[in-house]
């Protein structure tokens, strides 16, 4: 029985064989530790970095280069911005769709004394740019929402929010986990002020790189401090991008990875790849609607969504299917909570433990979505004669 994927929700696999080679290329050849020195070898990996930081700073349409710093993933990028630009006495705006990598850095400021409110999302999955324009008030300095949903997959009306925060003055930090590599982002036009984003998800790098794109006349406060290769006689760690938000060895293995999984999805063209996700979704999602016995929770109408699907089955703990999913079928799924709490609080699936996700990726084919179809439909009868 042939391995089918379709946990891309948490990490993108398999990756393009771009991306094995370049890896497998620059580690033996160029290997070395970038900006440190000036010898060839270290000066060729230090054009890398610094060419992967400006196709990124293109990708997302962002300002100088300087300001693409890269990190460990998202989470990373997220406690950067989060507790690099609030202070106590300020006030932070999220939403009950986050996912907490920025959940649990806001309730850790707000036990010391910054003021956080959470929006809803509706009853279709997106947030109301009205909803957040209400919460602003006086002391208001940052509003961070989850451009897609990594339960539900809807992608939130970012461009409208970015003007509302444009209007009173307020930061906007979007976290892009699930969005980058779908998604177009543009920071210009949709005024976001800081992109979080991880490496190893639709960008299609590896584990342990990502990064935050910064805009410009933004200063993240320095929390961390270190080596740069700079200056290195100055006690206080350095006050201009990058260095203000690196330090340390890079992790330049995953920054090549990045570069040639981005390269990928340029030659691709994001919105091919996309259309043929979202065509796999489809398909899924109205196969499952025949089931008999199966909770989904998104809409009909799969506009402004990303290839994630939740879902159910009724009378089982998710647990339990994704046990038999992978025991019985070789299919690989997300089951629980999906480290977003919230989100299943509102859709009332905390009560049961979760739900099982289905994400898919660019390598996914419509015999793996036909599998799966026919699999939750067996799970489904396993059920219900067991109840009987």
């Amino acid at each position: 029985m042939n391995f089918i994927f379709l946990d891309n929700g948490a990490t993108s696999y398999p990756k393009p064989e771009e991306v094995y080679r370049f890896m497998d290329y620059f580690y033996r050849n160029f290997g070395v530790n970038p900006g440190r020195s000036g010898y060839d070898l270290c000066l060729e990996a230090g054009d890398m970095v610094e060419n992967t930081r400006k196709m990124l700073t293109e990708f997302f349409n962002g300002y100088d280069p300087d300001r693409l710093c890269f990190g460990y993933n998202s989470t990373d990028a997220l406690n950067l911005t989060i507790f690099g630009l609030l202070e106590p006495g300020q006030h932070a705006i999220t939403t009950t769709i986050e996912h907490n990598s920025v959940l649990r850095p806001l309730y850790h400021l707000s036990l010391q004394g910054v003021e956080v409110d959470y929006v809803p999302f509706d009853s279709r999955g997106f947030v109301d740019p009205d909803d957040i324009r209400k919460k602003i008030k006086k002391n208001t300095r940052l509003v961070v929402i989850n451009h897609a949903s990594n339960v539900i997959g809807t992608v939130q009306p970012v461009k409208e929010i970015g003007r509302v925060c444009k209007e009173h003055g307020v930061l906007l930090a979007v976290d892009a986990s699930q969005s980058a590599g779908k998604v177009p982002i543009d920071m210009k036009d949709m005024n976001i002020d800081v992109v979080c984003f991880t490496g190893h998800k639709s960008l299609l790098g590896p584990t342990g790189i990502g990064g935050l794109c910064v805009a410009e006349g933004v200063d993240i406060k320095i929390t961390r401090a270190g080596g740069t290769g700079v200056r290195s006689a100055q006690r206080t760690h350095l006050e201009e991008y990058p260095y203000r938000l690196e330090y340390g060895t890079p992790n330049v293995m995953g920054i090549a990875g990045l570069q040639a999984g981005v390269k990928w999805i340029l030659q691709k063209g994001l919105d091919n790849i996309h259309h043929q996700e979202m065509e796999l979704t489809r398909m899924l999602v109205n196969g499952l609607k025949e089931i008999d016995g199966v909770t989904l929770y998104c809409q009909d109408d799969l506009t402004d969504h990303i290839s994630v699907i939740a879902f159910n089955v009724d009378g089982m703990e998710a647990q339990d299917v994704g046990i038999m999913l992978d025991a019985d079928y070789n299919i690989a799924c997300r089951t629980g909570l999906h480290c977003a709490p919230l989100v299943h609080e509102q859709l009332g699936t905390d009560k049961i433990k979760g739900a099982v996700r289905f994400g898919i990726g660019p390598f996914n084919t419509e015999e793996h979505i036909k599998t799966a179809i026919e699999a939750v439909k067996e799970i489904v009868e396993f059920n219900k004669k067991r109840k009987r």
